[in-house]
């Protein structure tokens, strides 16, 4: 795969330009040292634990203290301390790159190829190479998500074209094959070809396989680094597509992954949180309403009680961003689909919060009601993309917003097209049987026209789920014999078990509390 340039060239990382005149590359603390050879130790070691402590503790710390605007030493600086070891210094490579995309700007054009060429170099080792590492599951995951973050962030680098200078279009035509889109898809796709996961997760239904039950871990002397990396490149591309705004084929790909089931994604809550937001976005785009509302409903549920475990997590500002996010998608759901009995009592307050008023008036589907959903669906959607290089020659102008006004245009097209679709849910809800032609003096159109608009109830209401099958959104349905609506309403079975669980789990919390002031 064609790659900006060779790694062995022996080019010199570059500080970005505003650091040049305080960074030495090859300046290395000690701390840093001592970081570099315990990390090496530890990794050949396959310490799986203690790696994962440097990593998520060693490496913020030392970059909130040293690099906290700048990078860190090249990785040529701190070779001696490794034993010049090729592949300890890709991933090396990779950890310095990422924290000059998250502290560090402007990042230039050469940056960004060099980090591409790092990936390149990296994922090449793991496919053709032979690999004896054992990683933390958060690194293996925090790898493919960076990948697919720094492929989004040079898609929308390069389509902001009116303020470059001279040197940035020349660097932009010097690097043209950087972050390629069929690269970046072809590289996640060899990852879960090659580590056949999802043939192991095939062989695991059938009690053949121990992959989720030992978190993709290798207790056995291997190597859990391309299994674990195949796993994550399947969230990685339902991710790319969603860019895209190719829904159906991102789902597709993360299909092996039963998501009624704990799995690895499960694990590390950025993974957990990216795989549903991706995955209820892709369904609502899709019509797929009751998909993405009962998982909106699970992740968020599962935010809501955990998230304070969360507060010390790098991640955590991601968590609380991605959380009301999904808030604004289920309302869109809610709004277009309504499914209370999927909702639990605690989102479902939390949701009034935030958008009782919004919901309101997107049941109305007038002019105030195409702005509640415009700016909802321009908060909580993700930045697509457009993954065509430029035309450097035609006259410059900015395109990077392009993708999303046609992805939002889409949207309200199909808002648009159910913009009546309320009214018959009322008035049907009211009634068990009503005649066409009152239903239709009640909605003030034709007969003809009510007849339409039934029909689309229909279509709209129905949606084609991952098996091809054609499955009812609507929380009831209807028939017309000759001009008479009839109404069947599904009957919502109550939950008698979770509320008795729920009401004993208290009562063990108030005993708890008594004991501890007898006790006292």
């Amino acid at each position: 795969m064609a790659a900006a340039y060779d790694r062995e060239d022996g080019l010199a990382l570059a500080p970005p330009p505003h650091a040049a005149d305080a960074y030495d590359p090859n300046y290395v603390p000690d701390s840093v040292k001592t970081f570099v050879v315990h990390l090496y130790r530890h990794i050949r070691d396959k310490n799986v634990y203690e790696i994962h402590q440097m990593y998520e503790g060693g490496f913020q710390r030392l970059s909130d203290r040293l690099f906290r605007d700048a990078p860190w030493p090249s990785a040529e600086a701190v070779a001696p301390y490794c034993d010049g070891d090729h592949v300890f210094l890709l991933l090396y490579r990779e950890l310095w790159y990422r924290h000059a995309h998250a502290r560090l700007s402007p990042l230039t054009a050469a940056h960004r190829a060099e980090s591409w060429t790092n990936y390149c170099d990296l994922f090449n080792v793991v496919l053709h190479g032979v690999v004896n590492m054992q990683l933390p599951n958060h690194w293996l995951w925090d790898m493919i998500d960076e990948f697919v973050y720094q492929f989004q962030s040079f898609c929308q680098y390069r389509a902001k074209l009116k303020s470059k200078t001279e040197d940035e279009l020349q660097q932009l035509k010097q690097f043209d094959k950087a972050w390629n889109v069929y690269g970046v898809l072809n590289y996640l796709q060899a990852l879960v070809e090659k580590s056949m996961i999802t043939q192991i997760l095939e062989r695991e239904k059938e009690g053949l396989e121990q992959f989720t039950a030992t978190d993709g871990y290798d207790y056995e002397g291997g190597s859990n680094v391309l299994k674990v990396l195949g796993y994550y490149s399947m969230i990685g591309l339902l991710r790319i597509h969603c860019l895209l705004g190719d829904y159906h084929t991102g789902l597709k790909c993360l299909a092996p992954i039963d998501l009624n089931q704990q799995g690895v994604y499960t694990i590390v809550i950025g993974s957990h949180i990216s795989t549903i937001y991706h995955y209820g976005f892709a369904n609502l785009m899709m019509r797929r309403y009751v998909d993405a509302t009962r998982e909106f409903n699970k992740i968020l549920l599962y935010i809501l009680k955990y998230k304070q475990y969360h507060q010390k997590s790098p991640q955590y500002d991601q968590i609380l961003k991605k959380n009301e996010q999904m808030y604004a998608l289920l309302a869109i759901c809610l709004s277009l689909c309504p499914q209370n009995k999927l909702i639990d009592e605690n989102v479902s307050t939390q949701l009034k919060e935030k958008y009782n008023d919004k919901m309101t008036k997107m049941q109305r589907y007038d002019d105030e009601a195409y702005a509640a959903y415009d700016e909802l669906f321009s908060y909580a959607c993700p930045k697509f993309i457009t993954p065509s290089p430029p035309v450097l020659d035609q006259p410059l102008t900015n395109y990077n917003q392009d993708a999303y006004r046609l992805q939002l245009k889409l949207f309200l097209y199909e808002v648009k097209q159910q913009q009546l679709l309320s009214g018959i849910r009322s008035y049907l809800k009211l009634y068990s049987t009503i005649t066409i032609g009152k239903l239709a003096q009640y909605m003030e159109v034709d007969e003809a026209t009510l007849r339409s608009i039934l029909m689309t109830y229909k279509h709209k209401m129905h949606a084609v789920d991952s098996d091809g099958k054609i499955v009812s959104s609507a929380d009831f349905d209807f028939y017309i014999v000759e001009d008479v609506i009839h109404v069947v309403e599904s009957k919502s079975t109550k939950s008698h078990g979770d509320y008795f669980l729920r009401q004993i789990l208290k009562f063990e919390e108030m005993i708890g509390e008594l004991e501890k002031v007898q006790f006292d």
